[in-house]
């Protein structure tokens, strides 16, 4: 489903969209009308609406929308609200915009999902603090580490320190505390939760070559919850420890806030 301001969208309007590849986006789980965090991802839009356009977000709209999109049924959902002008011309984009909403829709896949294999690599995404559509240099790194057989990629800084994946954030185990990588990365609504939620958290700088000592190390994002890493490089991790399931369990627990 794929709708633009609660209208079926053709593609004059996503023409922008494909070809300028000018916005924003957010991509939440819905679990029968619920969702984790929804304040955070409403927080969001509101701020990278301001950043990427310079212009208000009326979230009181954007839950309308969503709610239309996903309309009676029960179930479990990933919707993509995504904010963009499709009167923007890639020549002119500093003309004043108009964002409206994309609202898609696709199901969930069940969880968990199978432990995740990475390949690292030094990266850092434009404006990473921003969940931009700018996604070329990510989605290439991801289909490098596949053809070399791998299932994603980890990004590091020129020095080696620890930033986020292509589309979700790490952190890690120590066998006392559960570490998040301080990086510039985009924060996570399922990470900023996990850190309200689960009492012994730190955030500090995390090097490539300091997993080798980490108990274990888990990918978060909205549409995965928690997914334990089985490897990174030539690293083994142990995708079964016991605080993955504890914190699987602790992001299950967190109330859904109604649409």
């Amino acid at each position: 489903m794929m709708e633009l301001d609660g209208v079926p969208v053709g593609p004059d309007e996503l023409a922008a969209l494909a070809l300028a590849n000018y916005g924003h986006f957010t991509s939440m789980r819905i679990d029968n009308h619920r969702v984790r965090g929804l304040s955070l991802h409403l927080d969001r839009l509101v701020q990278d609406c301001q950043t990427v356009f310079g212009a208000d977000l009326d979230t009181q709209k954007v839950r309308d929308l969503v709610h239309r999109a996903v309309g009676g049924g029960t179930g479990s959902f990933v919707v993509r609200i995504t904010i963009f002008d499709p009167a923007l011309e890639i020549g002119h984009p500093g003309a004043a915009a108009k964002p409206r909403v994309l609202v898609t829709t696709r199901p969930a896949a069940a969880r968990p999902l199978a432990a995740l294999r990475l390949h690292s690599v030094r990266y850092c995404r434009d404006m990473p603090t921003v969940k931009h559509v700018g996604l070329f240099g990510p989605l290439r790194h991801r289909r490098d580490a596949q053809l070399g057989g791998l299932d994603d990629v980890l990004f590091t800084d020129t020095d080696s320190f620890v930033s986020e994946g292509a589309t979700w954030n790490i952190g890690f185990f120590d066998g006392d505390r559960v570490i998040w990588p301080d990086a510039d990365c985009l924060a996570g609504v399922t990470m900023k939760l996990l850190k309200r939620t689960h009492e012994r958290t730190i955030t500090q700088p995390v090097r490539l070559a300091a997993i080798r000592d980490m108990h274990a190390a888990f990918a978060t994002n909205a549409a995965i919850g928690v997914r334990a890493i089985s490897a990174i490089d030539d690293i083994v991790t142990a995708s079964d420890h016991p605080v993955i399931q504890l914190l699987r369990k602790e992001y299950l627990d967190i109330p859904g806030e109604p649409l």
